[in-house]
Protein backbone atom coordinates (compact mmCIF):
# COMPACT_ATOMS: atom_id res chain seq x y z
CA UNK A 1 0.00 0.00 0.00
CA UNK A 2 2.76 2.55 0.67
CA UNK A 3 3.44 3.01 -3.07
CA UNK A 4 0.17 4.29 -3.61
CA UNK A 5 0.61 6.87 -1.05
CA UNK A 6 1.36 9.50 -3.54
CA UNK A 7 -0.80 7.73 -6.14
CA UNK A 8 -4.70 8.30 -4.72
CA UNK A 9 -6.02 7.44 -7.80
CA UNK A 10 -3.87 4.44 -8.24
CA UNK A 11 -5.06 3.64 -4.83
CA UNK A 12 -8.87 4.25 -5.74
CA UNK A 13 -8.45 1.87 -8.84
CA UNK A 14 -6.85 -1.11 -7.04
CA UNK A 15 -9.37 -0.77 -4.31
CA UNK A 16 -12.15 -0.92 -6.93
CA UNK A 17 -10.57 -3.68 -8.63
CA UNK A 18 -10.03 -5.54 -5.59
CA UNK A 19 -13.52 -5.19 -4.17
CA UNK A 20 -15.12 -6.06 -7.57
CA UNK A 21 -13.28 -9.26 -7.37
CA UNK A 22 -14.52 -10.04 -3.22
CA UNK A 23 -17.65 -9.55 -4.94
CA UNK A 24 -17.85 -11.32 -7.40
CA UNK A 25 -16.54 -14.29 -5.59
CA UNK A 26 -19.27 -13.78 -3.08
CA UNK A 27 -21.89 -13.13 -5.37
CA UNK A 28 -21.02 -16.53 -6.82
CA UNK A 29 -20.36 -18.57 -3.34
CA UNK A 30 -23.65 -17.46 -2.25
CA UNK A 31 -25.31 -18.74 -5.85
CA UNK A 32 -23.59 -22.21 -5.29
CA UNK A 33 -24.10 -22.34 -2.07
CA UNK A 34 -28.00 -21.31 -1.86
CA UNK A 35 -28.31 -24.07 -4.46
CA UNK A 36 -26.69 -26.77 -2.68
CA UNK A 37 -28.18 -25.72 0.44
CA UNK A 38 -31.87 -26.49 -0.75
CA UNK A 39 -30.84 -28.96 -3.35
CA UNK A 40 -28.65 -31.66 -1.67
CA UNK A 41 -31.50 -32.74 1.03
CA UNK A 42 -33.77 -33.14 -1.46
CA UNK A 43 -31.46 -35.53 -3.99
CA UNK A 44 -33.00 -38.44 -1.18
CA UNK A 45 -36.62 -37.65 -2.42
CA UNK A 46 -38.04 -41.32 -3.33
CA UNK A 47 -38.24 -41.90 -7.36
CA UNK A 48 -35.97 -38.49 -7.54
CA UNK A 49 -33.41 -40.82 -9.58
CA UNK A 50 -35.61 -43.72 -10.82
CA UNK A 51 -34.96 -44.75 -14.51
CA UNK A 52 -38.36 -43.65 -15.38
CA UNK A 53 -40.51 -40.62 -15.23
CA UNK A 54 -44.01 -41.06 -14.10
CA UNK A 55 -46.11 -38.05 -12.39
CA UNK A 56 -45.31 -39.83 -8.56
CA UNK A 57 -41.74 -39.76 -9.02
CA UNK A 58 -40.42 -36.70 -11.07
CA UNK A 59 -37.33 -38.50 -11.86
CA UNK A 60 -34.85 -36.41 -13.59
CA UNK A 61 -32.40 -39.63 -14.77
CA UNK A 62 -34.08 -39.42 -17.95
CA UNK A 63 -33.37 -35.72 -18.50
CA UNK A 64 -29.30 -36.32 -17.04
CA UNK A 65 -28.89 -39.00 -19.99
CA UNK A 66 -30.84 -36.65 -22.50
CA UNK A 67 -28.12 -33.89 -21.49
CA UNK A 68 -25.12 -35.40 -21.99
CA UNK A 69 -26.66 -36.86 -25.38
CA UNK A 70 -27.07 -33.62 -26.72
CA UNK A 71 -24.08 -32.23 -25.75
CA UNK A 72 -22.04 -34.61 -26.88
CA UNK A 73 -23.76 -34.47 -30.56
CA UNK A 74 -23.60 -30.63 -30.37
CA UNK A 75 -20.20 -30.64 -29.74
CA UNK A 76 -19.09 -33.29 -32.19
CA UNK A 77 -20.80 -31.30 -35.02
CA UNK A 78 -20.30 -27.72 -33.80
CA UNK A 79 -16.85 -28.09 -32.57
CA UNK A 80 -14.93 -29.51 -36.34
CA UNK A 81 -16.92 -26.95 -37.89
CA UNK A 82 -15.96 -23.92 -35.93
CA UNK A 83 -12.19 -24.75 -35.56
CA UNK A 84 -11.77 -25.56 -39.11
CA UNK A 85 -13.47 -22.39 -39.95
CA UNK A 86 -11.06 -20.11 -37.35
CA UNK A 87 -8.26 -22.12 -39.08
CA UNK A 88 -9.21 -20.75 -42.32
CA UNK A 89 -9.86 -17.17 -41.16
CA UNK A 90 -6.07 -16.88 -39.37
CA UNK A 91 -4.07 -19.18 -41.63
CA UNK A 92 -5.44 -19.35 -45.04
CA UNK A 93 -7.64 -16.17 -45.87
CA UNK A 94 -6.02 -13.26 -47.08
CA UNK A 95 -5.68 -10.29 -44.88
CA UNK A 96 -7.93 -7.29 -44.17
CA UNK A 97 -10.04 -9.47 -47.09
CA UNK A 98 -13.65 -8.47 -46.86
CA UNK A 99 -15.13 -11.42 -46.76
CA UNK A 100 -12.94 -12.05 -43.09
CA UNK A 101 -14.83 -8.95 -41.87
CA UNK A 102 -18.22 -10.12 -42.58
CA UNK A 103 -17.58 -13.53 -41.55
CA UNK A 104 -16.05 -11.91 -37.96
CA UNK A 105 -19.10 -9.09 -37.81
CA UNK A 106 -21.26 -11.95 -38.77
CA UNK A 107 -19.86 -13.96 -35.84
CA UNK A 108 -20.05 -11.66 -33.17
CA UNK A 109 -23.85 -10.27 -34.29
CA UNK A 110 -24.77 -13.75 -34.09
CA UNK A 111 -22.94 -14.62 -30.75
CA UNK A 112 -25.04 -11.75 -28.95
CA UNK A 113 -28.62 -12.90 -30.45
CA UNK A 114 -30.64 -13.89 -27.50
CA UNK A 115 -31.45 -17.96 -27.16
CA UNK A 116 -34.80 -17.63 -27.22
CA UNK A 117 -34.56 -15.97 -31.37
CA UNK A 118 -32.72 -19.12 -31.84
CA UNK A 119 -35.42 -21.28 -30.84
CA UNK A 120 -37.94 -19.93 -32.87
CA UNK A 121 -35.77 -19.82 -35.48
CA UNK A 122 -35.20 -23.95 -35.26
CA UNK A 123 -38.68 -24.16 -34.74
CA UNK A 124 -39.81 -22.33 -37.83
CA UNK A 125 -36.86 -24.10 -40.08
CA UNK A 126 -36.68 -27.94 -38.37
CA UNK A 127 -39.90 -27.95 -36.45
CA UNK A 128 -42.11 -26.69 -38.70
CA UNK A 129 -40.79 -26.49 -42.15
CA UNK A 130 -38.73 -29.54 -42.52
CA UNK A 131 -41.25 -30.95 -40.73
CA UNK A 132 -39.82 -32.98 -38.25
CA UNK A 133 -41.82 -31.67 -34.84
CA UNK A 134 -40.44 -31.89 -31.94
CA UNK A 135 -37.25 -34.10 -32.13
CA UNK A 136 -33.67 -34.29 -30.64
CA UNK A 137 -31.84 -33.64 -33.72
CA UNK A 138 -33.50 -30.40 -33.84
CA UNK A 139 -32.14 -29.44 -30.64
CA UNK A 140 -28.72 -30.23 -31.72
CA UNK A 141 -28.62 -28.71 -34.95
CA UNK A 142 -29.99 -25.55 -33.20
CA UNK A 143 -27.62 -25.63 -30.38
CA UNK A 144 -24.91 -25.73 -33.01
CA UNK A 145 -25.82 -22.82 -34.77
CA UNK A 146 -26.05 -20.88 -31.24
CA UNK A 147 -22.49 -22.07 -30.30
CA UNK A 148 -20.69 -22.11 -33.26
CA UNK A 149 -19.90 -18.21 -33.05
CA UNK A 150 -18.11 -19.17 -29.56
CA UNK A 151 -16.21 -21.47 -30.99
CA UNK A 152 -15.08 -19.88 -33.74
CA UNK A 153 -14.30 -16.44 -32.00
CA UNK A 154 -12.22 -18.12 -28.97
CA UNK A 155 -9.97 -20.64 -31.25
CA UNK A 156 -9.56 -17.39 -33.83
CA UNK A 157 -7.91 -15.49 -30.78
CA UNK A 158 -6.16 -19.25 -29.70
CA UNK A 159 -4.45 -19.09 -33.12
CA UNK A 160 -3.60 -15.50 -33.43
CA UNK A 161 -1.35 -16.02 -29.79
CA UNK A 162 0.54 -18.18 -31.64
CA UNK A 163 4.04 -16.50 -31.93
CA UNK A 164 4.81 -16.01 -35.82
CA UNK A 165 8.60 -17.58 -34.88
CA UNK A 166 6.92 -20.87 -34.30
CA UNK A 167 5.26 -20.60 -37.77
CA UNK A 168 8.48 -19.40 -39.18
CA UNK A 169 10.32 -21.89 -37.39
CA UNK A 170 8.51 -24.60 -39.01
CA UNK A 171 8.76 -23.44 -42.46
CA UNK A 172 12.39 -22.99 -41.76
CA UNK A 173 12.84 -26.71 -41.65
CA UNK A 174 11.05 -27.28 -44.72
CA UNK A 175 7.83 -28.41 -43.19
CA UNK A 176 4.68 -27.21 -45.61
CA UNK A 177 1.41 -25.11 -44.53
CA UNK A 178 -0.33 -28.32 -43.43
CA UNK A 179 2.31 -29.79 -41.30
CA UNK A 180 2.75 -26.21 -40.05
CA UNK A 181 -0.69 -25.57 -38.74
CA UNK A 182 -1.63 -29.02 -37.47
CA UNK A 183 1.83 -30.02 -35.57
CA UNK A 184 2.94 -26.81 -34.90
CA UNK A 185 0.18 -23.72 -34.35
CA UNK A 186 -2.81 -26.33 -33.89
CA UNK A 187 -1.50 -27.75 -30.30
CA UNK A 188 -0.02 -24.71 -29.06
CA UNK A 189 -3.46 -23.30 -29.34
CA UNK A 190 -5.14 -25.99 -27.65
CA UNK A 191 -6.14 -24.59 -24.13
CA UNK A 192 -7.28 -21.18 -25.36
CA UNK A 193 -9.76 -23.71 -27.90
CA UNK A 194 -10.43 -25.82 -25.08
CA UNK A 195 -11.50 -23.08 -23.15
CA UNK A 196 -14.08 -22.00 -25.92
CA UNK A 197 -15.42 -25.54 -25.53
CA UNK A 198 -16.20 -25.28 -21.62
CA UNK A 199 -18.10 -21.78 -22.44
CA UNK A 200 -19.90 -24.01 -25.06
CA UNK A 201 -20.64 -26.68 -22.97
CA UNK A 202 -21.73 -24.43 -20.15
CA UNK A 203 -24.01 -23.02 -22.37
CA UNK A 204 -25.57 -26.29 -23.84
CA UNK A 205 -26.18 -27.77 -20.41
CA UNK A 206 -27.88 -24.68 -19.09
CA UNK A 207 -29.79 -23.57 -22.40
CA UNK A 208 -33.15 -23.98 -22.22
CA UNK A 209 -35.41 -21.71 -24.05
CA UNK A 210 -34.11 -22.66 -27.54
CA UNK A 211 -34.51 -26.86 -26.52
CA UNK A 212 -38.40 -25.84 -25.44
CA UNK A 213 -38.61 -24.72 -29.21
CA UNK A 214 -37.04 -27.55 -30.61
CA UNK A 215 -36.24 -30.27 -29.13
CA UNK A 216 -39.42 -30.55 -26.53
CA UNK A 217 -40.34 -31.27 -22.97
CA UNK A 218 -40.65 -35.11 -23.19
CA UNK A 219 -39.41 -36.17 -19.84
CA UNK A 220 -38.17 -39.42 -21.62
CA UNK A 221 -34.65 -41.15 -22.23
CA UNK A 222 -34.67 -40.11 -25.95
CA UNK A 223 -34.41 -43.32 -28.61
CA UNK A 224 -33.49 -41.73 -31.35
CA UNK A 225 -32.59 -38.66 -33.19
CA UNK A 226 -36.16 -38.25 -34.56
CA UNK A 227 -37.71 -38.39 -30.75
CA UNK A 228 -38.58 -36.13 -28.18
CA UNK A 229 -36.72 -35.62 -24.66
CA UNK A 230 -35.82 -32.89 -22.88
CA UNK A 231 -32.54 -31.63 -21.39
CA UNK A 232 -32.59 -31.28 -17.49
CA UNK A 233 -32.70 -27.03 -17.89
CA UNK A 234 -35.73 -27.97 -19.72
CA UNK A 235 -36.89 -30.42 -17.16
CA UNK A 236 -36.39 -27.73 -14.31
CA UNK A 237 -37.94 -24.99 -16.21
CA UNK A 238 -40.91 -27.61 -16.36
CA UNK A 239 -40.95 -28.22 -12.71
CA UNK A 240 -40.86 -24.74 -11.97
CA UNK A 241 -43.98 -24.12 -14.01
CA UNK A 242 -45.91 -26.64 -12.54
CA UNK A 243 -45.60 -25.49 -8.94
CA UNK A 244 -46.22 -28.14 -7.43
CA UNK A 245 -42.99 -29.39 -7.27
CA UNK A 246 -40.18 -27.20 -5.90
CA UNK A 247 -38.11 -29.58 -3.95
CA UNK A 248 -37.64 -31.46 -7.01
CA UNK A 249 -36.34 -28.30 -8.73
CA UNK A 250 -34.10 -27.74 -6.43
CA UNK A 251 -32.38 -31.39 -6.40
CA UNK A 252 -32.48 -30.97 -10.49
CA UNK A 253 -30.50 -27.37 -9.79
CA UNK A 254 -27.80 -28.89 -7.62
CA UNK A 255 -27.31 -32.36 -10.18
CA UNK A 256 -27.31 -29.36 -13.07
CA UNK A 257 -24.33 -27.54 -11.10
CA UNK A 258 -22.70 -30.72 -10.35
CA UNK A 259 -23.11 -31.93 -14.08
CA UNK A 260 -21.55 -28.87 -15.04
CA UNK A 261 -18.51 -28.76 -12.80
CA UNK A 262 -17.83 -32.47 -13.63
CA UNK A 263 -18.02 -32.13 -17.23
CA UNK A 264 -15.76 -28.87 -17.02
CA UNK A 265 -13.30 -30.43 -14.86
CA UNK A 266 -13.07 -33.40 -17.46
CA UNK A 267 -12.53 -31.08 -20.55
CA UNK A 268 -9.54 -29.14 -18.40
CA UNK A 269 -8.05 -32.26 -17.71
CA UNK A 270 -8.19 -33.74 -21.15
CA UNK A 271 -6.96 -30.15 -22.53
CA UNK A 272 -3.69 -30.52 -20.45
CA UNK A 273 -3.17 -33.93 -21.29
CA UNK A 274 -3.62 -32.87 -25.29
CA UNK A 275 -1.25 -30.10 -24.54
CA UNK A 276 1.46 -32.30 -22.44
CA UNK A 277 1.63 -34.59 -25.71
Amino acid sequence: MKRYKNHPLSLALFLLVNLAAVITAAVVLFLIGYILWHGVPNLSLPGIFAWEYNGENQSMTPAIINTLIMTALTLFLAVPIGVFAAIYLVEYAKKGSKLVKLIRVTAETLAGIPSIVYGLFGFIVFVITLGWSYTLIAGVITLAIMILPLIIRTTEEALMAVPDSFREGSFGLGAGKLRTVFHIVLPSAVPGIAAGIILAIGRIVGESAALIFTSGTNPVVAKGLFTSASTLSVHLYALLTEGLYTEQAYAVAAVLLFLVIGINALSSVAAKKLTAK
